[in-house]
């Protein structure tokens, strides 16, 4: 009966049916266990574990991070618990997933990862990350989906569904508005209602539509109280709005009270003890009549139920056959890096044929070092490619390395390739620009040979101003896993013609952003080991639904890159767009058609983007929100006709004097291009 509850990746995995008999079963499980067994399941073991009864059928259930790949523990209580791979692979990191705009690389990348989950006795993954990218100078950028909500979606969801139908349980994180990681466990996010329904909601919602097993609370508050003890966020929102019915569990170390916790719908605190500055103990209130029997209950049920529901009580631990995947997951990395990458400028000197002969010099940061970010989403991998092996198999004796060139090594090259970027990591905000010394030394190259590619190399955006427009091409090269400078390589060889767009929009400044104040005012951008002792403070959402995009364009804020942006070696053009009606009701959607033509003389990939805005709102809304995206591959001068479907509900705004969603009648514009500054087509829309 248990395993037939274990297929919940599918579109079925939320049926009231399904959950109420794994409901059911966890409370005869529950009815089996003494008072103080039932405690010990009010939180984890050591750090990585759900706690367990093994004499009485429930096992301890063994999560690891991250969304990018397998982190590989040496930390275990007793490493006797677990048969820990000997490598995992490392993929791209999840914004590169998001700038490839192709929802369907999601599946794959996160099926890959869960094989090696299942292989290495791993039940529950502590992924996606699906915050939204607010703040460029946030260290866990590398580890969410961009700053845009659907695009955030469309990657949550088939994220889910891909890790799902490997039968690891996938952890959605971190609920709720936890964009910030400046002394992240002291940070109050003041955020209004519109904002949480239209931008921080809709990739949970998403990821719990698509059948998500387990739900992580965030470090921060919400409006005044702690995530991870807040009824409003887990039993009005999480509950209630989202009908989420699987398991929740705390960040690690992020709650303070445990008669809040035990009596705000939270399921289970993380990690074990110590227990961190967290007041009470739950014998002890038991004791003193604070709480009951029937709470802890009521907390542990859902975790019971999540476990039974995925089969992790009563299925084989480990399937080391799927071990003899790896090079299928390493193929499948390396895809999503060609993807993923975005051509932000490029003079006509991109591509480089590797066998005219041109002196290349290589030289800057991570030359040999391979970027990724740090903190519980490291993954190391194994066979890693070096950004000079990969320079080194592609172009052969004409390619030459220097970390410090001299001028007169800059002078002789016919091209220069530099490598800069950040190492990003979460519980940190780096700055917007980079170090004094790096920005001198990217500007120097510049300075001294006009024929410079830039490869950057970061989790977010990053400070380009004083030196992009010298530049004869710019890479984005993300952090692009084990074997992207491979990809990497490939795209400077033209081998690849790059495809990917910006899931953010890159700023002038960091003053521009709607997040300049989020930092307290002479704050040090610095880890604080005594976090705890900090004041708490504000983290006004001010911008409220202008977040990226939305705010740039209203506020009439040129970027440097916009949201959405991607060059190609070749050229499309949109045009014939037409709707199928002329107005649009709650019960009759339109379709939207516009022809894609490759103009150029070389196989490439578009992303066609869909964006819908209101004439005359009531309230503010956005210039324009993305509602659609279709990724297409054609052949030189071939044409596609692109089809879109527009629902009433794309239209629609939170409306927080009735608390639900409401569409205008009247006038909209459907704008069609392929970034949100490069809008090709536009037609009206109305409303009824």
């Amino acid at each position: 009966m248990i395993a037939a509850l274990a297929a919940f990746g599918s579109a079925a995995a939320q049926q009231k049916s399904s959950w109420d008999e794994a409901y059911r079963k966890a409370d005869e499980i529950i009815a089996k266990l003494s008072l103080e067994e039932k405690v010990k399941m009010t939180h984890g073991y050591s750090n990585f574990f759900f706690n367990g009864v093994p004499e009485k059928g429930i096992p301890y259930v063994y999560l690891s991070d991250a969304t990018q790949g397998v982190h590989m523990r040496n930390n275990l209580p007793d490493p006797s618990m677990v048969k820990q791979l000997e490598k995992s692979t490392a993929f791209p990191c999840p914004i590169m997933l998001s700038a490839t705009f192709n929802p369907e690389l999601a599946y794959t990348y996160a099926k890959s990862i869960g094989e090696e989950c299942r292989a290495g006795g791993i039940e529950v993954l502590l992924g996606p990350g699906i915050n939204i990218y607010r703040d460029s100078q946030c260290g866990r950028n590398f580890e969410y989906f961009g700053e845009d909500p659907y695009l955030t979606s469309r990657m949550a969801e088939n994220y889910v569904k891909g890790m799902q139908s490997t039968g690891t349980a996938s952890c959605l994180k971190h609920f709720i508005a936890n964009n910030l990681e400046f002394n992240r466990r002291r940070s109050n996010s003041v955020v209004d209602e519109r904002a949480l329904h239209e931008i921080y909601l809709p990739g949970f919602k998403a990821g719990i539509d698509a059948g998500a097993a387990t739900v992580m609370t965030s470090y921060n508050q919400l409006n005044g109280e702690w995530c991870g003890q807040n009824e409003y966020v887990i039993k009005d929102l999480l509950r209630g709005y989202l009908g989420f019915r699987g398991g929740i569990m705390t960040d690690w170390k992020s709650v303070y009270d445990w008669e809040k916790v035990v009596k705000s719908g939270q399921n289970i605190k993380m990690p074990g003890n110590p227990q961190f500055y967290i007041e009470g103990d739950p014998s002890k209130l038991l004791k003193e009549g604070k709480i009951t029997e029937r709470d802890i209950e009521t907390m542990i049920r859902p975790i019971i139920a999540t476990c039974v529901a995925f089969g992790l009580y009563d299925r084989e631990k480990y399937d080391t056959s799927l071990l003899s995947k790896l090079p299928e997951h390493k193929d499948n990395a390396y895809k999503v890096a060609s993807e993923g990458i975005v051509l932000l400028k490029n003079n006509g000197i991109l591509p480089l044929d590797a066998s005219d002969g041109a002196k290349i010099l290589v030289t800057g940061k991570f030359l040999n070092a391979i970027p990724r970010g740090a903190g519980s989403a490291a993954v190391e991998g194994y066979d890693n490619v070096l950004l000079s092996a990969a320079m080194r198999e592609v172009f052969g004796k004409n390619v030459k390395f220097a970390k410090e060139p001299t001028q007169e090594m800059v002078k002789n090259a016919d091209i220069v390739i530099v490598s800069v970027g950040t190492l990003d990591s979460e519980s940190v905000e780096r700055p917007f620009a980079l170090p004094a010394k790096e920005e001198a030394f990217v500007k120097g190259i510049l300075g001294q040979n006009a024929n410079t590619v830039v490869v950057v190399n970061s989790g977010s955006g990053i400070r380009m101003t004083d030196w992009a427009d010298k530049a004869a091409a710019i890479i984005y090269g993300w952090y692009p896993g084990q074997n992207g400078f491979r990809a990497i390589a490939d795209v400077i060889s033209g081998k690849i013609n790059p495809s990917g767009k910006l899931p953010m929009t890159i700023e002038k400044e960091f003053s521009d952003s709607p997040a300049k104040n989020s930092v307290p005012k002479g704050s040090a951008l610095v880890r604080n080991t005594n976090e705890h002792l900090i004041k708490v403070f504000d983290v006004n959402y001010d911008e409220s639904v202008l977040v990226g995009y939305r705010w740039y364009e209203t506020k009439n804020i040129a970027p440097l890159f916009p949201f959405g942006f991607g060059l190609s070696y070749t050229t499309f053009s949109l045009d014939k767009a037409k709707l199928s009606a002329k107005s649009i009701t709650a019960d009759q959607p339109v379709k939207v058609y516009v022809t894609l033509t490759n103009t150029g003389d070389r196989e490439g990939a578009e992303v066609v983007q869909l964006y819908v805005s209101e004439k005359n709102p009531t309230v503010l809304r956005p210039k324009k929100e993305l509602k659609g995206i279709k990724k297409v591959n054609l052949a030189p001068q071939a044409k596609a006709v692109i089809e879109f479907e527009v629902d009433h509900k794309d239209l629609a705004f939170w409306d927080d004097k009735a608390h639900g969603w409401k569409v205008n009648e009247g006038e909209f514009v459907i704008s069609l291009g392929t970034s949100s500054a490069d809008i090709a087509c536009e037609l009206p829309l109305t409303a009824k």
